[in-house]
Parts: C-alpha cells; sequence; structure tokens
C-alpha cells in the first residue's frame, strides 16, 4: 500500500505547531498567524509560552503603531496563536515545525514523541542549522514525511527559509512546504543536506575566522566589526551576529561542519569553546564578546575591553598637503577625498596626459554631486581647484603626506617607494594602499622604514566610509597617530590591523567568496540560489556571486593566492573553477562574462 505521501500533492498546510517558544519560535509563531494559518505554539516552559505571547503583542502593537496592521488585524492574528505546555496539543496539525535546542537527543525525542501523536498525512519539520536531517528523519516512524525548515533569524523580517530534504523525503512534503513557505511571503531555496545548508555554511566559516582574528589579538573586536560593516556593507559585524546568534550555536554548527568537511576553516576557534563553558553565550546571558546592559538586551555597555576615548597617545605629524600618486579609479577617488577635506592635493602619474584624465574624473564626480544636491558648486570648484596634476613625481617634494594608489604589484610598489624615498622631503609620511601586499616589503625599499604605513582604502573611496591603518613591526608611533587624524580630517572610520595578509576585510571576505565558488563547483547549489541565500538569509548587499564578478574574478583570485602563501591553509587554496574561468579570460563585469554573462555596454 502507498505511503500517505507518495501521492502527487498534499492539501494545503492550513494548521501549523510551532514546537520550542524561544527567539525563533516566536518569530515563525508570527509570520504563520499574520499569513492566516492556525498556529498552536508548544514549550515545555509554561513561562516561555508566557514570554511568547507576551511577544507577539507587543510587536504587533508597534505593527499598529508603524501603520503596518490594523487593530481589528492584530486582534485576529492574535487570535489564531494558541500556547500549550503538552505536545498533544500538536495533534491537529497539518505540519509541525520543531525549533528545539541544537541536540540529536532532543529532537529526535520530540519527532518520536510527535509520530505518536500526529496524524499519518502531517508533516514534519526540523529548524535544525547545524544537525543531519536525514539522521533525524531516519529515527522517525515515517521518515518520508521529515525535512528541514531553516528559517532565518528574526523570522518576520528575514525572507528566506531553505527547504531541506533528505533521500528519504517524499517529494509531496517538499512541494507542501514549498508552497507555504511562499504564501508565507518568503523566498524558498531548495537545498541538499548537509551542515550549514547554503547560508549558514558560508556564514559561520566567516564567523568563525573572525572570532579567532580577535582571539589572536590580531584587531580589536570594535575594528573587526566596524570593518565588515563598513568595508562590505554587512547589517553587522562578525563577533556582534556571534552575539547575536549565540556563541553556544555558533560552536555547535561548526563543530557539525567541520565533522563532516574536515576544513580546518570549520574548527572552532577555541574562544567560541571559552565563552560558552564559561556561560558567556552572548545576547541571550548579557555578555558574550560583548557585555549588554541585560540579557537579552541588544544595548552594548562599556566593559573592560571597550577602547578608551581619546586621541592615539602619540602626538602626530602636521599634515597640510598630500601627494596621490596613480591615475587610476582609486586614486582619483583618494585625491578627491582629500581635496574635499580641505588639503592641498598633488596628484602624480607616469604622464602629465594621464594626471590631466585622473583630475578630469574627478571633475566629474564632484559635478554629480553638486547635482543631487550633495554640495554647492562653489565648494566643489574648490575643491577642484586644490588638485594639481603632475607627470613627475619630483612634485611631491614638499607634501607631508604621500598616497600611494598605483598597480597592485609589488615590484612596481617598491620601485615607487624607492623614488618616494628620493623625492618626500625628511618626516613625510609615506602610504600604500595595498590591499593584499606586506605593507613592510614597501617600506623596506626605502631608507626610513618607520615613516611607511599602509591606508588601505575602499572603492569607490568617496563614498566608502572604511580605512585600514596597517602598521609595520618598523612604523613609528606618531606616523601611526598622523594618519589616525587624517582619516578622522577626511571624515573616514579608520581600522587598526597587523601587517598581514588580506587585512581584517579581504581576509574575513575572500575565503567566504572562495566556499561559495566551491559549493557551485560541488553542483550543491545554484548561483542564483546562493546569491539569494545570503542575500535574504544573511542579509548582505550582494550575494558572492554578484560580488565576485564586480570585483573582477583575476583580483580575487589574486587575492585568494596571497592569503593561501601567507596562511598555507589547504582551505584557502583557489577553488580550481575560479582559475578556470581568469584563464578562460572570463574576468566578470568588465570582461562582459564571469560567473554570468553581462550585456555589453
Amino acid at each position: 500500500m502507498a505511503t500517505p505521501l507518495s501521492h502527487p500533492s498534499l492539501p494545503p498546510l492550513r494548521t501549523v505547531a510551532v514546537v520550542g517558544l524561544g527567539t525563533m519560535g516566536t518569530g515563525i509563531t508570527e509570520v504563520l498567524a499574520a499569513a492566516g494559518r492556525d498556529v498552536v505554539g508548544v514549550d515545555i516552559s509554561e513561562a516561555q509560552a508566557a514570554r511568547c505571547v507576551a511577544a507577539l503583542e507587543s510587536s504587533t502593537a508597534r505593527a499598529v503603531e508603524r501603520g503596518r496592521l490594523t487593530e481589528r488585524q492584530r486582534t485576529d492574528l492574535l487570535a489564531r496563536v494558541t500556547t500549550s505546555t503538552d505536545l498533544t496539543a500538536a495533534a491537529g496539525a497539518d505540519l509541525v515545525i520543531e525549533v528545539a535546542p541544537e541536540s540529536y537527543e532532543i529532537k529526535q525525542q520530540i519527532l518520536a514523541a510527535l509520530d505518536r501523536i500526529v496524524r499519518p498525512e502531517t508533516v514534519l519539520a526540523t529548524g535544525t542549522n547545524a544537525l543531519s536531517v536525514t539522521r533525524l528523519a531516519a529515527g522517525s516512524a515515517r521518515p518520508e514525511r521529515v525535512l528541514g525548515m531553516h528559517f532565518f533569524n528574526p523570522a518576520p523580517a528575514m525572507k528566506l527559509v531553505e527547504i531541506v530534504s533528505s533521500v528519504l523525503t517524499a517529494p509531496a512534503a517538499v512541494a507542501a512546504v514549498t508552497d507555504l513557505a511562499l504564501d508565507l511571503g518568503k523566498e524558498p531555496v531548495a537545498v541538499g543536506d548537509r551542515p550549514g545548508f547554503v547560508a549558514d555554511g558560508l556564514l559561520f566559516g566567516y564567523l568563525n575566522q573572525a572570532a579567532a582574528m580577535y582571539e589572536a589579538n590580531y584587531a580589536s573586536r570594535e575594528d573587526i566589526d566596524a570593518a565588515m560593516r563598513l568595508g562590505c556593507g554587512l547589517p553587522m559585524g562578525p563577533l556582534a551576529l556571534l552575539d547575536l546568534i549565540g556563541v553556544d550555536t555558533a560552536r555547535t554548527v561548526l563543530e557539525a561542519m567541520y565533522a563532516e568537511s574536515g576544513d580546518r576553516l570549520h574548527a572552532p576557534a577555541p574562544v567560541l569553546r571559552q565563552l560558552s563553558e564559561a556561560g558567556l553565550t552572548g545576547r541571550k546571558a548579557g555578555r558574550g564578546f560583548y557585555t549588554y546592559e541585560a540579557p537579552g538586551s541588544g544595548t552594548v555597555v562599556r566593559d573592560a575591553l571597550t577602547p578608551p576615548e581619546g586621541a592615539s597617545p602619540a602626538a602626530g605629524r602636521p599634515v597640510r598637503s598630500v601627494g596621490v600618486a596613480g591615475s587610476g579609479t582609486m586614486a582619483s577617488g583618494i585625491a578627491e577625498v582629500f581635496a574635499k577635506a580641505g588639503y592641498e592635493v598633488v596628484l602624480a602619474a607616469r604622464s602629465e596626459e594621464k594626471a590631466r584624465a585622473a583630475k578630469g574624473r574627478i571633475g566629474k564626480s564632484l559635478a554629480r554631486s553638486v547635482d543631487k544636491g550633495r554640495m554647492t558648486a562653489e565648494v566643489a570648484a574648490g575643491a577642484l581647484e586644490r588638485v594639481r596634476p603632475t607627470g613627475t613625481y619630483d612634485d611631491f617634494a614638499d607634501v607631508d603626506l604621500a598616497v600611494e594608489a598605483v598597480a597592485e604589484d609589488l615590484e612596481v610598489k617598491r620601485q615607487l617607494f624607492a623614488t618616494l624615498d628620493k623625492v618626500c622631503r625628511p618626516g613625510a609620511v609615506l602610504a600604500t594602499t595595498t590591499s593584499s601586499l606586506p605593507v613592510v616589503a614597501c617600506a623596506r625599499a626605502t631608507s626610513r622604514p618607520q615613516d611607511v604605513i599602509g591606508m588601505h582604502f575602499f572603492n569607490p573611496a568617496p563614498a566608502m566610509k572604511l580605512v585600514e591603518v596597517v602598521r609595520t613591526v618598523l612604523t613609528a608611533d606618531d606616523v601611526h597617530a598622523t594618519v589616525r587624524e587624517v582619516c578622522g580630517t577626511i571624515r573616514k572610520h579608520a581600522v587598526d590591523c597587523g601587517d598581514r595578509a588580506g587585512f581584517i576585510v579581504n581576509a574575513l571576505l575572500f575565503p567566504y567568496l572562495n566556499n561559495a565558488i566551491k559549493m557551485v563547483q560541488e553542483h550543491y547549489a545554484s548561483l542564483d540560489d546562493i546569491d539569494a541565500a545570503m542575500r535574504l538569509g544573511g542579509g548582505y548587499p550582494m550575494g558572492p556571486f554578484e560580488l565576485l564578478d564586480v570585483v573582477g574574478l583575476d583580483v580575487s583570485l589574486a587575492i585568494e593566492k596571497v592569503l593561501h602563501r601567507e596562511f598555507r591553509d589547504p582551505g584557502l587554496a583557489p577553488a580550481p573553477l575560479l582559475e578556470h574561468l581568469v584563464a578562460a579570460g572570463c574576468l566578470g563585469r568588465k570582461t562582459g562574462r564571469g560567473f554570468r554573462e553581462y550585456a555589453k555596454r
């Protein structure tokens, strides 16, 4: 006799039980009720069930205040939700979604109990993001009806739902849950059963590397988080996000991923274990990487690790004029930033013609700012007047700060620094904008390595707020103080980091991009599904393949190779698919084809 779920379709899932009424369970309950579903919320804790109801009342009241709901809609929504501490309350549900703690033992106990309670045609969904759906299904009396339904936090706001099927799952169950996700206004992405699925599979490796970076005292927690927010446009920094997710939850996810992949990028950073075992699990405990006003609060308060307010202890050198070396997009953007801040700028290129062309780009950029009302025509004219183009570096003789923004080629940069060493006055600060090469190698090309520092601007320089300030072991304290002060004057957010490949942003960003390529290479998920997962589930402004095509696949490959050479980690080896595309000349938007094809302009 055929099983109920072998039928080509199931009726719509109208009544849903949610087992586990923590933050995620409460959010899922709200989403379901808002879409007209009758919801039974179940939790072994009466107090937790009461907190769920209170949270729903509070969130829906805010929705009324903001005009998203009428008072009648709010009343109807709340009436569709009932709560219980007895699992038998789920007996009449068409779908049960469990969001219990990430433990095989707990989840299997719940699924086994539900087997005895629910109707034969009821679909059982696990909200796990770390455990094997196949293993959970195998422990059920009817594994064909068990699948994963992974929402993202906060569930009412995040659009992604990963629908996870195992080799045991009936297609009818997948179709029914997919239809429900669409009816909830979500974007369902079908994925196979492996720890982390798509979004968390990419996200948690990045979070783990950020934790390890912090643990190594490479950069402060504030600078790591600011770098990723301002350098990549992410909604939260990685350490703040770990606190939101829960340090213990992140550790569990990473342990499951590492058990499957053996990739050192997923081996949980020791600091995650230390914090978890000390009970410092993040916001829910009131303390994790940061300290919070109270358990459950998102308000960060000062603690012993909060950096003191005020300027660097060393006094900086005076800077009135700036030399910018280069004629490309980055060089002209940096020159524009300094000119708008009131500095006299000498813009030097290999020829005066190239320098004038770069100044022309600055003029067009300033004109666009005037058109958009960001500055007056007089201010723009004054900024442009402060830029002096030249075809010789001899004109850097009197600048206080020289900023190199030429090709990302170490030998080219070393030759330029040797020239700057000869032409710039004693005491001038020499800065490189390299994104991946060793700053100390540029410093050693001069007779004054103490005056050399990294100032890594992000593209487009006029718009991006971040500058990574990279000290070498030879950089003088007053040089560091000078650059920090200059960053404040040009209204950029400076973050400090040491002189190692990738600094902060690229060291965290490019392994994540490389892992996304590996997912496609292994046929685990499509380009479109991965990009959608990271935009909708992670809140990223662009999916990894959109970003790779914008950055340029050749640039990305070069950075991946530098990271692999520096850290000697097999997991950082560039994905072969990336190497093949670069070898074929498919470099992204600039060539019209990368991971995707683009219309010719």
